[in-house]
């Protein structure tokens, strides 16, 4: 009887390890610990889908944790707007160190992909744009089936006032032979098939899109003296800034400026406060599809921030100018000094 009775105990001390297994191997763990920070708040999103989350710091520390299916690319937003890539993974746990004066040089490892990103940055940190994207088209040769060459792509060849959809093409090619799977892979070559031949200049395509308001915007529509198209995120803190300078610009010249924005959240509704605070009364389309938005790949877009710059006669002056560019582009443009 005792023996009978032992090998259940045995049994069900085997069957409770193997669910405790059996939950960690699904869920992510991140923990942090910052220097020079009490408490204060970061944000953390999801980069394919842009769904985000609040996390509390206290003393200094918080544990973020989530299920997983699939290998994740999030990003921590910091209260200076700066950003830095998680990769997260079923049963991974990574261990975050960092000084809240020296946000960039935060370190985050436990994880391979983890471990690559950190020495990236860190060796980047000091180099120029053009050595920072050298390096970055190195990393991605040497490192294809990695989700971070994903990420550096996007970042340096996309994400960029001078997209090179050319070259980030020929360097996602390279990611799909190595990630077949990897649908964020598949989708961006889809869209980089397009755009490889797409250029800068020229007049301003055909698209169709239909604002939050119910109204049809096309590029007939988009006949003002000057008409600005921009693409924003409430989670992109530097997509966000040229709203101000426009609302008030478009509050000055109602007529002679047009401005269209188009909001890559996945939810209309996260978008409404921005526009409310920031006196918005042009259209704006929010259609849940995110980067695959119909009106993104007839415009030519697949970055995050992007503007364009048309005349009356809807000849395609600037793209993608950084924000006080565009500022002083569109004041220039208007006469106004």
């Amino acid at each position: 009887m005792f023996r009978s009775k032992f090998k259940y105990l045995i049994l069900f001390l085997i069957l409770l390890a193997a669910s405790s297994c059996s939950k960690q191997a699904d869920r992510f763990k991140l923990e942090a610990q910052f220097k020079n920070l009490n408490q204060g708040e970061f944000y953390i999103y999801d980069v394919s889908t842009g769904e985000k989350d609040t996390i509390a710091v206290n003393d200094g520390r918080f544990t973020y944790e989530r299920q997983l299916t699939d290998t994740l690319t999030l990003a921590i937003i910091f209260p200076n707007y700066s950003e830095i890539p998680v990769f997260a993974t079923p049963g991974g746990e990574v261990k975050m160190e960092g000084d809240a004066s020296h946000l960039r040089d935060t370190e985050i490892k436990g994880t391979p992909d983890n471990d690559l990103m950190t020495a990236f940055r860190l060796k980047t940190n000091e180099m120029t744009p053009p050595e920072a994207e050298a390096e970055a088209e190195k990393f991605i040769g040497l490192h294809p089936d990695s989700p971070v060459s994903l990420y550096l792509l996007q970042k340096f060849f996309l994400q960029s006032f001078t997209p090179d959809y050319a070259k980030a093409y020929t360097l996602c090619e390279k990611l799909r032979e190595k990630q077949p799977q990897n649908q964020h892979v598949a989708r961006l070559l889809t869209q980089l098939e397009a755009l490889k031949t797409y250029t800068t200049d020229g007049m301003l395509p055909d698209f169709q899109a239909i604002s939050t308001g119910g109204d049809t915007v096309t590029n007939a529509t988009m006949r003002a003296e000057v008409n600005v198209i921009m693409v924003w995120s409430t989670w992109s803190y530097e997509s966000q800034q040229p709203m101000r300078t426009l609302s008030k610009l478009k509050k000055k010249y109602p007529e002679r400026l047009k401005v269209l924005s188009i909001c890559i959240d996945a939810s209309p509704s996260e978008g409404k406060g921005v526009l409310e605070r920031d006196s918005v009364t042009w259209p704006n389309v929010s259609d849940s599809l995110m980067f695959q938005s119909p009106a993104l790949a007839q415009l030519g877009i697949a970055t995050l921030p992007a503007n364009i710059i048309t005349n009356k006669q809807g000849k395609i002056i600037a793209r993608n100018l950084s924000s006080s560019d565009l500022q002083d582009r569109v004041k220039l443009l208007l006469g106004e000094e």
